[in-house]
């Protein structure tokens, strides 16, 4: 378990799923993430099984907040596509959880799993692809410190129309700049 000061990120258990699917059903919420059909709770359970074969690093961590009655679970976040060799990786997050949009929490677990990712798997740089129409997350990610790489032109398809894929990384000599 990963402990900052308003999340925490854990492994996610079978028992998360329920609530992945709800957010995963939700127009808001899976509109900026690659989804584009409803999800089933068995292609739910046939991703976590997957999940499980990833080596501990590459597997997706639960993002949790503090509330008054406990920790409240509002999205994920992970490391993806992680090549040792080059010490790099993909990042992907999510909150699906709406009420909990524009407080921080994105951005405190892009923090987070950043320091997991340079401290604790020695990677060298973290990449991310984000949605030109996603002006939130491009907001998270340039706030924690990613750099803009490049455009996909009319990479991928959306609500009728072909839109942008934006590169975006971070080095770990600018993460440690930072800090």
């Amino acid at each position: 378990m990963i402990t900052g000061k308003h999340i925490r990120l854990r492994a996610i258990t079978k028992g998360d799923l329920a609530q992945f699917v709800i957010w995963m059903n939700d127009p808001d919420v899976f509109r900026n993430t690659s989804m584009f059909a409803p999800l089933s709770p068995e292609q739910e359970e046939q991703w976590y099984q997957d999940t499980l074969t990833h080596r501990v690093e590459e597997q997706p961590l639960a993002i949790e907040v503090k509330t008054d009655g406990g920790w409240k679970l509002v999205g994920d976040v992970g490391l993806m596509n992680l090549d040792q060799r080059i010490r790099s990786a993909e990042i992907g997050i999510f909150i699906g959880d709406k009420s909990c949009w524009d407080k921080g929490y994105g951005t405190e677990a892009l923090q987070m799993i950043l320091d997991f990712g340079f401290g604790s798997v020695n990677l060298n740089r973290i990449y991310l692809r984000v949605f030109e129409t996603n002006p939130r997350g491009i907001h998270c990610y340039e706030k924690v410190g990613f750099q803009h790489e490049g455009r996909m032109r009319q990479a991928y398809y959306l609500d009728g129309k072909y839109i942008d894929v934006l590169l975006m990384s971070i080095l770990k000599s600018e993460w440690m700049e930072q800090k």
